[in-house]
């Protein structure tokens, strides 16, 4: 009698119990969305980790030893990661003559002109001083500016690029880079440190095993950029014309894609905004910070970048944690100018180039400060942030997916 009772009175519970409509109606559980996946596979301690292995070579000055050591660690770790065709593009380099000039030769200053920063753009806000620092003892740690001490010589330059090959279009590939040589006495940490090491984060992650693209990614790390962009236009001139070449034929393989877009970082760390009046910066992130995606309206291929920057935008506002993204057409001093009449091509930054860090807004810029203890976690964020940007952006352009 006592079981039937409690058999009739579960019975009543369960006629009356009331299921959720969103219980009935849900199907499976969603499928996991690969891409945040592999954003969330970006790491801060790795990637401070890795600008950290970077400035035990001090600025990495091109024509120096040091710099050839930091080309020969980022080999060694490119292929740690398993990153496919680990090669080198090698290339004479010669410092150019001094250029000299009288006043009787250069034009006088028309006083009515509105200024324009390289690139395009007016000049805004206070201005603070800016330059290169030549000075070694203005690096108070001696043993750094020990390192940095060896001149650079004319002669051989190497640089490293490693592809993630596609899976059905191995015959078309983005690029995806950064220079490593700096100069200035100090680390180099943010200029490039900051983003080698992005290239070199996304390297790793492209390159496990269970990550499939159908096109191909390029990761090259560029040298000589400080001297004129030499590293970047030496790829362009000797790969340009490879582009899309079966080699051998039938083999399916393609040592030179054909280039949909280039995507350089350079500087990708300090946005704490404009100089104050007496021409300090705080020492705080500003809470507005982003990430600067650049294009240049004088390219050739001015619609082509103007959509890959807009996919990058558009990959930030989905997967990236911390910093938004904006996007700007004035684009300059860094090798996708290399590259901008040949391919759509874009740059992030943490600033804009030419009207902001060319007016002074990173006081660390080319400076004995550009260490890595200068910079918070706030400030490796970002850089980390521009990462997840570009990495969700390549994702979405090259199908990647998990196995």
């Amino acid at each position: 009698m006592i079981n039937e009772m409690k058999r009739f009175l579960l019975s009543l519970m369960l006629a009356f119990c009331v299921i959720p409509l969103s219980a009935q109606q849900a199907g499976p559980p969603a499928a996991l969305d690969p891409i945040r996946t592999l954003v969330g596979r970006l790491d801060l301690d790795k990637y401070k980790a890795t600008i950290k292995g970077l400035t035990q070579f001090g600025d990495r000055r091109q024509g120096t030893k040091r710099n050839r050591d930091a080309v020969d660690w980022i080999e060694a770790q490119l292929k740690s990661y398993g990153c496919a065709n680990v090669e080198r593009i090698t290339y004479q380099y010669t410092t150019p003559p001094s250029r000299t000039g009288g006043a009787a030769q250069q034009r006088p200053a028309d006083p009515n002109a509105i200024p324009v920063a390289q690139g395009g753009g007016r000049p805004r806000g206070t201005r603070a001083r800016t330059g290169v620092n030549n000075d070694p003892m203005k690096q108070p740690d001696e043993k750094l500016r020990a390192l940095n001490s060896e001149p650079a010589t004319d002669g051989e330059r190497q640089e490293v690029y490693c592809t993630k090959i596609g899976s059905t279009r191995p015959d078309e590939v983005y690029i995806v880079a950064a220079h490593m040589d700096g100069h200035g006495w100090g680390e180099a940490a943010n200029d490039d440190g900051s983003g080698t090491a992005i290239v070199m984060e996304l390297a790793r992650i492209f390159s496990m095993p269970d990550v499939v693209t159908d096109r191909s990614i390029r990761f090259a790390l560029w040298n000589n950029e400080e001297t004129g962009l030499n590293g970047s236009r030496a790829y362009a001139e000797q790969r340009g014309p490879l582009q899309g070449k079966e080699n051998p034929p039938g083999s399916g393989r393609y040592p030179e894609p054909r280039w949909l877009g280039m995507i350089q970082h350079d500087m990708m760390m300090f946005d704490h905004g404009m100089p104050r009046a007496d021409g300090t910066v705080s020492p705080e992130q500003r809470p507005e910070a982003d990430v600067n995606i650049e294009f240049q309206m004088t390219s050739k291929f001015l619609a082509g970048a103007k959509e890959l920057a807009w996919a990058l935008h558009a990959a930030n506002e989905k997967y990236a944690t911390d910093y938004p993204a904006s996007v700007g057409s004035r684009m300059t001093n860094t090798d996708s100018t290399s590259f901008m009449d040949l391919v759509p091509s874009v740059s992030l930054r943490e600033n804009e180039r030419g009207t902001q860090i060319g007016n002074g807004w990173d006081p660390h810029w080319h400076q004995p400060t550009d260490v890595f203890a200068t910079f918070s976690d706030k400030d490796f964020m970002l850089g980390l942030n521009a990462g997840q940007t570009t990495l969700a952006g390549v994702a979405q352009l090259t199908n990647a997916r998990l196995k």
